[in-house]
Parts: C-alpha cells; structure tokens; sequence
C-alpha cells in the first residue's frame, strides 16, 4: 500500500542526517519510486505522482513543503509526519539511499533525464503539471534491467 511522500522524505532526511538539498530528495524518493515499482509488480511507494518539470521529475506535494530550502539541506518539517515503520518501502528507501548517497544532484537529475525514459515522455519545457504515469515509470525500470543484462 503506497504511503504518504511527506512521509518517506522524513525518512529520507533522517537516515542523511538532514543533508540533502530539495533537488537530491526529489531525485532519491523518485529512484526509490521507480525501483519500488519495478520490485513489488507495479506497486507503487508513494501516494501521489510525480510531474514531469524542468529538472526532472518533481512529487508537487513534496514540492511545495520544501520548496521553502532553495539549494539549502531540507531540515525536519516533517515533525507532524508518522514515522517509516519497518518494511519494505524503508528497505527501499535505504537501499537507493546507500547505493546513491555520494551521487552528485547534476548526476541524479542526468539518470532521471533518460532519453527514452518516463520523465522524457512527458516533459514539456516550462510546463508543471504534466503527471508521469506509474506504468511509464515502471516501464523505464524495465529497460534499464534489460540494459544492464539482469
């Protein structure tokens, strides 16, 4: 069952001790979305959706609880959030975050910039809202198990 995203970036900011920008949060929990997706048969880690933005993939709740940090670390404003209780959405979650932890934000927005990939298939320049489908999302996860032979 998806959880909130508010959520997961709680956890997200705990287990980085409160050091990730807003962008690297962004990019993290929608690797983990993907990853979730493409680990549990198209089940989703989030409620919600990500929307296809000039940066890359971006959870517009998310967003606007954050925004407030600009370049700036995401402190704990998640106080009123239930915390991650064990289970696979937080193995999830701790996976990306150990796989991806010293990858640069410029890094992070290139690998959810794929070419043929969900955020590509809906991006439209300057444009918010565009909604990336859970099943385009799903279906990047795919290929890139397919490209990297497993």
């Amino acid at each position: 069952m998806a959880i909130n995203v508010l959520r997961t970036a709680k956890y997200m900011g705990e287990i980085s001790d409160w050091s990730l920008s807003h962008l690297h949060l962004q990019k993290l929990l929608y690797l983990s979305h993907m990853f979730f997706l493409g680990q549990n048969a198209g089940e989703p880690l989030v409620q919600g959706h990500f929307e296809a933005w000039d940066y890359g993939p971006v959870h517009p709740e998310l967003y606007h609880k954050a925004k407030i940090f600009g370049a700036d670390p995401v402190k704990n404003i998640f106080r009123s959030c239930d915390d991650l209780e064990e289970g696979l959405e937080r193995n999830t979650l701790d996976y990306v975050f150990t796989a991806l932890r010293g990858v640069s934000g410029a890094q992070l927005v290139a690998m959810t910039h794929q070419e043929e990939g969900a955020w590509a298939k809906h991006y439209e320049p300057g444009r918010r809202g565009v909604i990336i489908p859970d099943d385009d999302i799903l279906e990047e996860f795919e290929s890139l198990k397919r490209k990297a032979g497993l």
